[in-house]
């Protein structure tokens, strides 16, 4: 797959693909607010925009969330977990959203995860690696059945064996897959039939400090300097 992902999505619009092909602007106000809620003891500092596919697997320190008509994206570290069943609930309905999708991945490991809340009860939820089931739980969706049924089988070198106990499929093409069915793109490649693709999506960009600790100012990067007195007018 060659994509990392660590995403939650908040969705009431009816059609979010149609929402996200139409490469909405996202609100920045709304984005900074969320982050706040989110991250209750941090103080978030805004940084550039940037599209979803260069953050949605963040590391550190960093979270992107995207605000848009209908729909919300939370790209953090703290979601890529083996179980998406352990998931507090104020994060997977923080804004009383119709459903919420969780889709991560790990192509280094292989590994891949996706959630399906409706109204904050848990609906499926699957993890694994290629070889070990970390959860699978709910009843598989339909879209699943060509995967289950060996018509995406994983890929393997020439000189390397299959572990005997590995799964029909690549556990990142399976996620991958669960977010192109829910939201109409894929983290990997486009496929023909996406609308849209994940670099085409804008998403706010912002780095978590610890409360009283002092974001850096780098004086030689104006840009940054606007973004924190951004960042103050906000918080004031």
């Amino acid at each position: 797959m060659g994509a990392t992902a660590s995403t939650i999505w908040y969705v009431d619009a009816p059609d979010p693909a149609a929402v996200l092909a139409q490469h909405p602007e996202p609100d920045a106000d709304a984005a900074f607010a969320l982050a706040g809620r989110m991250y209750p003891e941090t103080v978030a500092v805004p940084l550039q925009s940037t599209s979803l596919a260069d953050s949605a697997g963040p590391a550190g320190r960093d979270v992107y969330i995207g605000s848009y008509p209908g729909l919300t994206v939370v790209c953090g570290t703290n979601l890529a977990r083996p179980k998406p069943s352990t998931i507090d609930e104020t994060w997977t309905r923080p804004l009383a959203s119709e459903r919420t999708y969780l889709v991560c991945t790990n192509s280094a490991q292989p590994w891949g995860a996706f959630a399906y809340w409706d109204r904050g009860a848990l609906q499926r939820s699957f993890s694994a690696t290629s070889s070990f089931i970390f959860e699978n739980t709910g009843l598989p969706l339909v879209w699943e059945r060509p995967f289950w049924a060996g018509e995406h089988p994983a890929r393997h070198s020439a000189d390397t064996l299959p572990d005997p106990q590995s799964l029909p499929f690549d556990p990142t093409e399976f996620a991958d897959a669960a977010n192109a069915e829910w939201l109409g793109f894929h983290y990997a490649d486009p496929g023909a039939a996406d609308r849209t693709a994940a670099a085409d999506i804008a998403v706010c960009g912002f780095r978590l400090y610890r409360s009283g600790e002092e974001p850096p100012v780098e004086p030689d990067r104006p840009q940054t300097r606007g973004l924190l007195r951004w960042w103050r007018r906000l918080a004031g």
